[in-house]
């Protein structure tokens, strides 16, 4: 979603750089221009208008895993989050894709459960999408977004009339997309898949599940994958190979939670 909640002036965006400077989970700096309150308002609305506009799947065994598996994710969201309930909605349609708003709202689509063909491969996606939520990255890519749309408004005031003025911003454009917001798409992505494996390993979910889901989900595109530098994921082979170097990491956390009894049986 790219409409901003605000139109800023200067002095106002003066005011949000000075204050929206933040830390994700991995220390990484953000730019975070709207509040908790604002990003789970946008959540919820924008939630609201998906189930009226999607078919909502009435399967009771397939809604009853996926609620099964997303339950035993959010468990172990820490409290200092502030979302104590999540609503899960499974949407019946062909596509491979889930995700997570602000506000505790996922959303699983049918399809991707061709493709993560058990509870661990579905937790896998589910924390990934869950951990996008928890990083403040919709926020943080909103607040790009419209920081990206004044530095283009301003340059297009300072052109004025000049006859390269339309192939100036349209350069100016695709300079700030694949300079800027795609790149910072990818780095969000892979810090989504790293917490993404803690979360769903101290769930008791096998975090080496998230190698063959991308491998499946790399054989589900057919090859079709934009080239990475102009996609906001990492290529599925930059991917897989990040995943399997930070097993080390984590399965000791879900071995962890293994021994304290955190043994999922969710069945789909």
């Amino acid at each position: 979603m790219t409409a901003p909640f605000y139109k800023f002036g200067l002095a106002a965006l003066c005011t949000s750089l000075l204050l929206g400077c933040a830390q994700s989970p991995t220390g990484r700096s953000q730019m975070l221009l709207y509040s908790p309150q604002q990003m789970s308002q946008l959540g919820a609305d924008s939630f609201e208008q998906m189930k009226k506009q999607e078919k909502v799947s009435t399967d009771a065994r397939l809604n009853a895993y996926v609620s099964c598996v997303a339950r035993a994710v959010t468990a172990q969201v820490p409290a200092s989050y502030g979302i104590s309930n999540w609503e899960v909605v499974v949407f019946d349609s062909k596509q491979v894709n889930a995700f997570a708003l602000p506000g505790g709202k996922i959303g699983v689509y049918s399809g991707l459960l061709k493709v993560a063909k058990n509870q661990d491969q579905l937790a896998t996606v589910i924390g990934h999408e869950l951990t996008h939520v928890l990083a403040q990255h919709s926020n943080e890519r909103l607040s790009r977004s419209q920081l990206a749309d004044i530095g283009l408004s301003v340059a297009d005031i300072a052109m004025g009339t000049s006859e390269y003025r339309g192939a100036t911003m349209a350069a100016l454009g695709l300079g700030m997309e694949v300079g800027v917001l795609l790149p910072y798409g990818r780095e969000q992505e892979s810090e989504a898949d790293r917490l993404g494996l803690d979360l769903m390993a101290r769930a008791g979910f096998d975090p080496a599940a998230a190698i063959p889901l991308w491998q499946n989900m790399s054989a589900a595109s057919g090859g079709k994958n934009p080239p990475q530098l102009l996609s906001t994921h990492p290529s599925n082979e930059s991917r897989i190979a990040e995943l399997q170097a930070q097993q080390a990491e984590v399965q000791p956390l879900y071995q962890q939670a293994r021994a304290n009894g955190l043994v999922p049986q969710c069945k789909e």
